[in-house]
């Protein structure tokens, strides 16, 4: 008989492998997402962002989604992008429409999506997954707050007062100025989010119970909330959720609940509900989880309707093995939140 404070090291001992498999598979994609950032406050102007994604209007939520479609980022390195908008003057409605459509309809994950499910699901996911975005960042604009509308006048304002000033000063691309943007400016504004990302995801991923979730399978409409409730909390990257998905089909889940777990799942993760939460508040995040849970479960329950039985292309799963980039990229990570918790005490 197990005593029971070896089943409780055996399950604390689990959570952090589990915690380490998460940093693992984000950790590299944070950093070099985070240097994007910082190359990209270097090659666009400085007004760039708040002429065209500082309006609360129709337009910049538009702009801010197709923005987000050829940027080949996963769900990990668009957090300190969508970071960087905000700083830059971006209004909350264009920021959370860019973080759902930039890790979804990325060139990659496309591709991907078609190698298992051929062209019509894929169409029908890159469709969807801009109508969501821009749904969302048009409810976030409508309901802000009067306040959060003179704050970004004030903003905008400012941004124009010192234009010249910024284009007078301007110089030439300088990579040491990126890392500094990115790995201290971003990542400090980031680094508490992040943590607490992990630990809950590490917190889900030990205690879920799959055995009572897979029963659910039978019930289509429970099926749904059974995978959102698997999806939203987990780090799931839009390329690397595919396999997954095609194996709760191959389980009996129905091809309108996979595309509930691959269009809920790359926006909604705990570390990015964190960053919503801390960059916009909480009620912004409600805004942003309930609009995404809602339309996924409606676009899920018309493909189902309409659409049929979904043939899987290819099975061919693969286990992914983290390498030494994985590693050295999680011990870097790990050591600038480190240095930024004891430099904050």
């Amino acid at each position: 008989v197990m005593m029971p404070g070896v089943k409780k090291m055996e399950l604390f001992l689990k959570f952090a492998e589990n915690i380490l498999i998460l940093a693992n598979a984000m950790s590299f994609y944070i950093l070099i997402g985070l240097l994007i950032a910082g190359i990209l406050k270097q090659l666009i102007p400085d007004h760039f962002i708040a002429s065209h994604l500082g309006e609360k209007k129709t337009a910049s939520v538009v702009k801010a989604t197709l923005f987000g479609i050829p940027m080949p980022v996963c769900s990990c390195s668009v957090i300190p992008l969508a970071k960087s908008l905000q700083k830059e003057g971006a209004s909350k409605g264009a920021v959370q429409s860019f973080l759902i459509s930039t890790p979804i309809t990325g060139a990659d994950s496309i591709l991907a999506t078609y190698s298992f499910f051929g062209w019509f699901f894929t169409l029908y996911r890159v469709i969807t997954s801009v109508i969501i975005a821009i749904i969302t960042g048009l409810l976030q604009n409508l309901t802000d707050s009067k306040e959060s509308d003179l704050q970004a006048e004030d903003q905008s304002c400012c941004s124009s007062c010192c234009g010249s000033e910024v284009q007078k000063e301007k110089k030439g691309f300088s990579l040491k100025e990126s890392f500094v943007y990115a790995y201290v400016t971003l990542f400090e504004d980031i680094y508490k989010a992040l943590l607490i990302g992990l630990i809950l995801g590490g917190l889900f991923t030990t205690l879920l119970p799959r055995e009572i979730i897979a029963p659910l399978f039978e019930y289509q409409i429970l099926t749904y909330f059974a995978v959102l409730i698997i999806a939203m909390p987990l780090y799931v990257c839009a390329t690397a959720s595919l396999p997954i998905a095609a194996a709760f089909m191959l389980s009996g889940m129905s091809s309108g609940a996979a595309f509930v777990f691959l269009s809920a799942g790359p926006a909604t993760n705990t570390v990015t509900m964190g960053i919503v939460a801390q960059m916009f508040g909480k009620k912004a995040l409600l805004i942003y989880l309930g609009t995404i849970a809602s339309l996924s479960i409606l676009f899920g329950s018309l493909f189902d309707t309409f659409f049929g039985e979904l043939t899987i292309l290819n099975m061919a799963t693969e286990v992914e093995n983290f390498g030494i980039i994985d590693t050295v990229s999680t011990v870097i990570m790990f050591g600038l939140i480190a240095y930024y918790l004891i430099k904050k005490r």
